[in-house]
């Protein structure tokens, strides 16, 4: 090395290295060797992250967009019929999880709505294809998709693009007897089957009375749907219907496993030869260069210089490298979290997320993504004191805490009789969150014209169904 050293030194013209100087060089070129290493892995370790923090997102969108696919609003409910009557008719479609009724404190009656969650997507789908104007109570009651259903719309298509390319049928209302072989007899006159599955229980082992079918050709799916919806099969209507998302497994993308370690620090080591080769080939070394490299040089010490420490590809981050076959509301967490950090990064004027902050993501708090932005005014006025200008007037109050979209004054009336008291309720839309919060924080419990006016925030999803009775 040295000679080859002294021969490049002599056709420059320039006088031999001493040992000393060749020392130095070579502990310049080890360290800067070390240097591009460690460059190299902290780019692999941070596109890395970035790739299964994407895979992550995405599968937390996807999870968002199967819960609200999940859920039914079911309105015009007769005052008097209760929870599980509301039950016993949307029970065909498929297990339900959950009924959220809202209930007056005063009148101990319910306010005329609901929504109905559902285990699969499926079965709100065909409660809302089979329950929208039927008659319950001596009413037709009102079933449709939840308002919020708009931000979930792009993955829910993307769900239902990806589930044509599966001719899978959704069958309900099985009955607890019935076996998947007596299932899959019954549908198979259709075509061949593929495969079929009823869902079943964890714990007891037994069927929840729905599962999926799946047929070699598109036209078996169709025919067997259109044929035997509402078949009568050992006393219970079959309620059939096409799925509307993939199989589960497809339901969430995959995360690429990652590089090991050995195999990250050969590639960085590669990279970085391969870089300082073409760097030396392509330049020459002047001496005013070289002076300055030997005198930098001549302190440094054989210890190893002290670098940052970097965490091995494949083994950063355990929270982002979990599968993303996360539940729902763990999925929701994370993603609430990212936003929160990147909300305060911005804040601080900070475009970039470090990666110590990454890799210390952790699952915290529930998600305010669909935070309403209305608010309602009570008792603010009574129906003597209404007039034309009293939208106006309460535009331009409420304008001065952000930009009102709309003004919306309710009258109701308290009870069948002709002479029932009536409230009045003020619906005031702002475009923010944050507007409608300060405008409450300024009018509530503030008296107008001798009366305590009393604000709150109202649930944006019943305001977007014009349900203003909670």
């Amino acid at each position: 090395m040295m000679e080859n050293g002294q021969s490049m030194a002599s056709k420059l013209g320039l006088p031999p290295l001493t040992p000393e100087q060749q020392e130095a060089l070579q502990k310049a070129k080890k360290y800067a060797m070390e240097q591009s290493i460690k460059s190299v892995l902290v780019k692999q370790t941070l596109a890395h992250q970035q790739q299964q923090l994407s895979s992550l997102q995405v599968a937390a969108q996807r999870q968002r967009a199967l819960a609200i696919m999940c859920r039914v609003y079911v309105g015009s409910i007769y005052y008097e019929l209760g929870e599980d009557t509301i039950r016993q008719a949307f029970a065909p479609f498929g297990p339900i999880k959950s009924i959220d009724m809202s209930w007056d404190s005063v009148t101990l009656k319910h306010k005329g709505f609901a929504f109905v969650e559902y285990e699969v997507p499926e079965a709100a789908q065909l409660a809302l294809e089979q329950m929208n104007s039927v008659m319950l109570g001596g009413r037709n009651i009102k079933v449709g998709r939840p308002s919020n259903i708009g931000q979930a719309q792009p993955i829910i298509d993307q769900l239902a693009e990806e589930a044509r390319a599966f001719n899978r049928i959704y069958v309900a209302s099985v009955h607890p007897d019935l076996s998947d072989d007596d299932i899959k007899s019954v549908f198979e006159a259709f075509g061949r089957i593929k495969s079929c599955s009823l869902a079943r229980d964890p714990t007891t082992g037994k069927h929840k009375g729905y599962g999926f079918i799946e047929y070699d050709k598109a036209q078996s799916s169709q025919d067997a749907v259109s044929s035997m919806n509402l078949f009568d099969l050992g006393g219970q209507y079959l309620r059939v219907g096409k799925a509307v998302t993939p199989p589960m497994p497809l339901l969430t993308p995959t995360t690429p496993g990652g590089l090991p370690p050995a195999a990250a620090v050969a590639a960085a080591a590669a990279t970085a030869k391969i870089t300082a080769q073409m760097s030396n080939r392509n330049s020459h070394v002047r001496p005013q260069l070289i002076n300055s490299l030997l005198c930098f040089c001549a302190g440094v010490t054989p210890a190893r210089p002290t670098l940052p420490v970097v965490p091995q590809v494949g083994l950063v981050n355990p929270v982002l490298a979990s599968p993303p076959s996360l539940s729902a509301a763990v999925a929701a967490a994370q993603e609430a979290k990212k936003e929160k950090e990147e909300e305060e990064s911005a804040q601080d004027g900070t475009g970039q997320e470090m990666l110590s902050e990454q890799e210390h993501m952790s699952i915290s708090g529930s998600s305010a993504r669909h935070m309403s932005t209305v608010m309602v005014l009570r008792n603010m006025v009574g129906p003597e004191d209404i007039d034309d200008d009293l939208e106006g007037e309460v535009t331009e109050e409420c304008g001065k805490f952000g930009a009102v979209n709309r003004v919306i004054i309710y009258q109701e009336k308290q009870g069948e009789e002709e002479d029932a008291e009536v409230i009045v309720k003020i619906f005031v839309e702002f475009s923010m969150a944050s507007e409608m919060n300060k405008a409450i924080q300024a009018l509530n419990n503030r008296w107008f014209g001798g009366r305590k006016v009393i604000a709150e925030v109202y649930d944006q999803e019943r305001f977007e169904n014009s349900d203003l009775s909670a």
